[in-house]
């Protein structure tokens, strides 16, 4: 079994940087191309947490910091942050925009086109996100 990390943690990004390199890429690149800079707020960690996501090189890459000139910028608290990136909630992430817990500056329509290719990932992106899953601690 696999050693795990608190979400988010130092430990747990450098864990989950190594699987990224390690394990095979998916098999259908990205629907749309984006970089998107992501603030997750109320962490158990001294700070909140800046990180991005970038599509225009045709994989997704998640790393820490903010990117320069992002198409959007979306704030979310720390236990809606795991369950759509961990969980893989989609339920969570739809209620918690529409209560206002997620916000959203810049391109919304970049984020919907994101959130609706979630719902089928193929298997390398799936397995992926089970093997971030397993490095997650409760």
């Amino acid at each position: 079994m696999a050693t795990a990390y608190p979400f988010l943690s130092p430990a747990w990004m450098n864990a989950a940087r190594e699987l990224r390199e390690t394990m095979p890429l998916p098999d259908t690149a990205p629907p749309v191309a984006v970089r998107m800079n992501l603030v997750v707020t109320d962490t158990p960690f001294d700070a909140d947490v800046h990180g991005h996501v970038d599509t225009t090189q045709g994989e997704v890459v998640i790393e820490d910091g903010h990117l320069e000139g992002p198409d959007l910028t979306v704030t979310v608290d720390y236990a809606t942050a795991r369950a759509i990136f961990i969980d893989q909630d989609a339920a969570a992430a739809m209620q918690a925009f529409m209560g206002g817990r997620i916000k959203v500056d810049g391109d919304l329509t970049k984020m919907l086109a994101m959130q609706a290719s979630a719902a089928a990932p193929d298997a390398n992106a799936q397995a992926l996100a089970d093997a971030l899953r397993d490095i997650t601690a409760d």
